[in-house]
């Protein structure tokens, strides 16, 4: 079934969930407040539907055009207008860092794999920052992204971690592509898409080869409160987290251990942790900067027209084997992508 109307947040819901049964009000009133909220907008994009942006006339821009809203910590979209493109940097550090966030998604697509913004005809790059009141998380629903400012115990500003913006603008990218349905293994695979170019885009963006790179998704995240180094680890799934509050990290890193659920649309923010952990290998494997190749071997299997709304894992994992075939023939990549593939438990031929 095809999924144009998926709304899609950083923070899965089975983390909010942990925290709204907590005794601490300091703890539960956030997270119950967001997890109302996430609630009411999933039913919401389920009976509209996403209009994609207009193409410009003309050849699209190899500059991005952004614009900033402030919600003013209200629910309402998109706000008010706060910054332009041209606009110089403005005293709220939010707004600075979505605009340098949205950027830095519009550079790597560019500039890695020649897409000219998310539908790649010139898409405008809208934000909202100051989301909700004490709102823990940040989502894309179609049209924009939009960031809470989280209750700074437990989730710090969701603008600090670019990987968490590309994550957010590439469910943008899938849902013009692929669009990749939101439940069971196609929806994992969704997630796993975003995960593994919000990490390419912070690695671009910082200058950082395969090995330099720490792996993490959403770094700099999560609060004083909490143990833990990130939402979710593409080098070490399961391992982002182990705390009283959070519960510990679930993602799995290969099939033998792949989790049966009906909660989260079939535990897409868990399972994904396959086909990451996949890519991880593939990019380590080969060294270098791993947008290069790695990077352009998903991204071209992503794009490429044949990967159907509700693939499953193995339907990824042999596109990306043919793919790494097409783009540089029987050598390294070949050899990295099934070998990759094999670790993990998925079948690739």
């Amino acid at each position: 079934m095809n999924n144009p109307a998926t709304f899609c947040t950083v923070v899965p819901p089975h983390i909010l969930d942990r925290l709204a049964q907590h005794e601490d009000p300091a703890v539960y009133e956030p997270a119950r407040r967001t997890l109302e909220h996430d609630a009411q907008l999933r039913t919401r994009r389920r009976i509209t539907t996403v209009r994609g942006a207009a193409a410009p006339a003309g050849t699209p821009s190899d500059h991005p055009d952004r614009t900033i809203y402030d919600a003013g910590h209200r629910a309402a979209l998109p706000g008010t207008k706060v910054h332009s493109e041209s606009d110089r940097p403005t005293g709220d550090a939010s707004v600075n860092r979505a605009h340098a966030g949205l950027g830095a998604t519009f550079e790597l697509y560019l500039k890695a794999y020649g897409r000219h913004s998310i539908d790649d005809s010139g898409m405008p790059l809208i934000g909202t920052v100051h989301y909700g009141e004490q709102y823990d998380n940040a989502f894309w629903n179609g049209e924009q992204m939009v960031f809470g400012d989280g209750d700074g115990e437990l989730f710090l500003d969701f603008t600090l971690p670019v990987d968490v913006i590309g994550h957010e603008l590439t469910h943008g990218v899938t849902q013009f592509t692929a669009n990749l349905d939101y439940f069971g293994q196609s929806g994992a695979l969704n997630e796993s898409v975003s995960d593994v170019f919000g990490s390419l885009i912070k690695q671009y963006a910082l200058g950082q080869s395969a090995d330099q790179a720490d792996w993490l998704i959403g770094a700099g995240l999560l609060g004083p409160r909490i143990h833990g180094d990130a939402l979710r680890s593409m080098k070490a799934p399961g391992t982002a987290y182990d705390d009283p509050q959070l519960g510990k990290d679930p993602q799995p890193a290969a099939m033998d251990d792949y989790v049966r659920t009906g909660r989260d649309n079939g535990g897409v923010h868990i399972n994904s942790g396959i086909p990451n952990h996949a890519f991880y290998l593939v990019a380590t494997a080969l060294g270098g900067n791993a947008w290069e190749r790695a990077g352009r071997i998903w991204y071209a299997t992503l794009t490429g027209g044949e990967l159907g709304a509700d693939a499953q894992f193995s339907d990824f994992a042999r596109l990306t084997v043919a793919t790494a075939r097409r783009l540089f023939g029987e050598g390294d990549e070949n050899e990295a992508v099934l070998k990759a593939w094999s670790q993990v438990g998925v079948p690739a031929t």
